[in-house]
């Protein structure tokens, strides 16, 4: 008898119809003798439709009052699944994340959890019952509703399944794994049966939308056994994002391509090549709130310097705004901006034994007339800035150049 975490994410539980397909397969686990604690997120539209009412409200609620409205989405789901699973003649129960006790910091809309008690769960575990939790909310020390952030619920599920000492977690979704590419754009990506937790969390921070980036992060923190399956489809084993095995003898050089088109280029040209000038421009975006990417300075001449990055589309007109109000202050020439960016990245634990791998990639994009703009590397990834109109065509060439759309991945 195993206990598993299984997460169920928005369009899992879409519909009446969908729910009950979810508390059969729940109850399939059961059957066999499993101990099953669910986790659920709101019904597919609801969090867009619960955030819509706000601003008919107000332009800008309080973050507060925002995680009140937004979290009711999960409670709908979790009663409603536990209906289903009693008319299947499955004991279950649900659990808020106050209920649970999933107790967070007071970081309204993006808060970050401190400590489970599972003490509950346990004791309705052992008495034959199916527990069934809110995804993406928990309370602070004074009691607060809080919630997690955009796709909160896979961070739920991990970190319940490490209070748990789970056996293994399984995020179940719309797709049936984790892809070498997305197979939107490249037909020929092939499904992973096994990804490595730095890769994932690689993938995920580059644009894969299949995990939440901090689930991945404590996944591998904690070492959770962490599964991609598909919520539609019955059988196959997904894919098992788990620690790097030492035998890496048959680990392809790359195991994924990774892209996001939600990418804007700024570059502040003419600045004072000195200590202290990229603090002068990033200070100011920082205190606005505006997470940077990639950041690139240029050899300087004649005592001067152009300093480019990218931020994300959503926030480019704000820090161009913020950048014009500080170019007199820094001593710019000027500011000047792209919206029209996307990131394409090679990701694999194996490039670290295989020399030559920026340079295949560079020649590939190279041969197809792709300019690249600016260029970030770690140990296990590349990635490149090129203007979005090449995106499809680059993240093809590159998955035939690395064979990702032939081996057995």
């Amino acid at each position: 008898m195993a206990l598993i975490v299984q997460k169920y994410g928005g369009t899992s539980v879409g519909t009446p119809e969908r729910i009950k397909n979810v508390a059969s397969r729940i109850a399939r686990f059961r059957e066999q003798g499993h101990q099953v604690v669910v986790v659920v997120s709101a019904m597919s539209g609801e969090t867009n439709r619960l955030i819509g009412l706000t601003k008919e409200i107000s332009a800008n609620p309080t973050p507060r009052e925002l995680d009140v409205v937004v979290s009711t989405g999960e409670q709908v789901t979790i009663g409603l699944l536990c209906m289903a699973l009693h008319e299947a003649s499955v004991g279950a129960k649900s659990y808020t994340g106050g209920q649970v006790r999933i107790l967070t910091d007071s970081s309204h809309t993006k808060a970050r959890i401190l400590s489970i008690d599972e003490a509950n769960m346990r004791r309705d575990l052992d008495a034959g019952n199916v527990v069934v939790v809110a995804g993406f909310q928990g309370v602070d020390e004074s009691g607060n509703i809080t919630t997690l952030g955009r796709g909160g619920s896979d961070t739920t599920a991990v970190a319940l399944a490490a209070a748990l000492q789970a056996d293994e977690c399984q995020i179940y979704t719309d797709v049936d794994g984790v892809y070498t590419t997305d197979p939107r754009v490249v037909p020929e990506a092939r499904k992973l049966d096994k990804v490595t937790f730095e890769e994932m969390l690689e993938m995920a921070s580059l644009g894969s939308k299949v995990l939440q980036i901090r689930s991945v992060e404590f996944a591998g923190k904690y070492k959770v056994k962490l599964r991609v399956l598909s919520s539609f489809e019955d059988g196959g084993e997904g894919t098992l994002i788990t620690v790097e095995e030492e035998d890496t003898m048959e680990q392809p050089i790359i195991s994924g391509i990774a892209f996001n088109r939600d990418e804007a280029k700024l570059t502040v040209l003419g600045v004072p090549d000195k200590p202290g000038i990229a603090y002068q421009i990033l200070g100011p975006i920082a205190d606005a709130n505006i997470d940077v990417d990639m950041i690139i300075q240029n050899v300087g001449h004649d005592g001067l310097t152009d300093f480019s990055c990218t931020v994300s589309r959503g926030d480019y007109d704000k820090a161009v705004a913020v950048l014009e109000s500080s170019r007199e202050h820094i001593g710019a020439r000027s500011i000047e901006g792209d919206k029209s960016m996307a990131k394409v990245s090679i990701v694999g634990v194996g490039m670290r034994s295989h020399p030559g791998v920026a340079s295949k990639m560079f020649r590939t994009l190279a041969e197809e007339g792709i300019n690249i703009q600016m260029i970030s590397t770690s140990e296990i990834k590349i990635s490149v800035v090129i203007d979005e109109k090449y995106l499809e065509l680059a993240v093809r060439v590159l998955h035939k150049a690395f064979g990702l759309d032939e081996q057995a991945a």
